[in-house]
């Protein structure tokens, strides 16, 4: 039993510095393809194997806003500080629309539901940014209410029912622009976390814990072979 227990220990160690290795490996992906030429909006992914490929690669996007239909995801921290991420379809040419997480602005310690964020035009404009998987989802009791301005979490596919909009399966990280950069939301693009010193911790107590193990069990040998028959 002590063998069996000191081996997952083992495993389990050697888990924790595999999930090192990928948040590292995913890291520079990230870095690697934030690096590359903008991509072209006319290869706009259309599928979500596509969309994958493209994630983290800078664009373009002509459209226009479907102001009416700006969503706040709640609870989004941004040091330390809760807030709301704005998230508006962008409507493009072939009438299909791209879900745009404008930025984040903090919540109103006053009146917790006030959204004190400026208009969008309505004319054809054009949105700078990277594109990602769509928004992080939450721990959520219960489904948000369709047609609801603030929301826990939301869903491409149900939102693209409830618009009535075809939405690709990505979203668009919205960055400053000259005509952003004092609208009041603050933009940073979403990093894949890189916190690999943890897992390492996590694998040396196991480690740890398997070494103890065989110590124990090397310990007892020991003594069952020197105790008096």
């Amino acid at each position: 039993m002590t063998l069996v227990f000191a081996a997952l220990c083992v495993r389990l160690g050697f888990w924790q510095l595999d999930r090192a290795a990928a948040k590292l490996a995913l890291r520079a992906e990230v870095a690697e393809r934030a690096a590359l030429p903008p991509l072209a909006a006319a290869v706009l992914a259309a599928t979500p194997e596509a969309a994958a490929a493209q994630h983290y690669r800078r664009v373009t996007l002509a459209g226009r806003w479907l102001a009416d239909r700006t969503v706040a995801l709640d609870n989004r921290q941004v040091d330390g500080r809760p807030g709301f991420v704005l998230v508006t379809p962008l409507v493009l040419a072939d009438g299909s629309a791209v879900a745009v997480q404008r930025g984040w602005l903090p919540r109103d310690a006053a009146e917790r539901s006030r959204i004190a964020a400026p208009p969008l035009p309505a004319a054809l404009v054009q949105v700078a940014g990277q594109l990602a998987p769509p928004p992080s989802r939450l721990f959520a009791f219960g489904a948000d209410a369709p047609g609801a301005v603030i929301r826990q979490n939301l869903d491409l596919g149900a939102w693209s029912a409830e618009i009535g909009v075809p939405l690709r399966p990505l979203s668009l990280v919205q960055l400053d622009g000259p005509r952003t950069a004092a609208d009041g939301l603050r933009r940073v693009m979403p990093q894949p976390s890189a916190d690999v010193s943890r897992h390492r911790v996590y694998a040396g107590q196991w480690f740890l814990f398997a070494a103890l193990a065989l110590v124990l069990y090397v310990g007892i040998l020991v003594f069952r072979a020197r105790r008096p028959r």
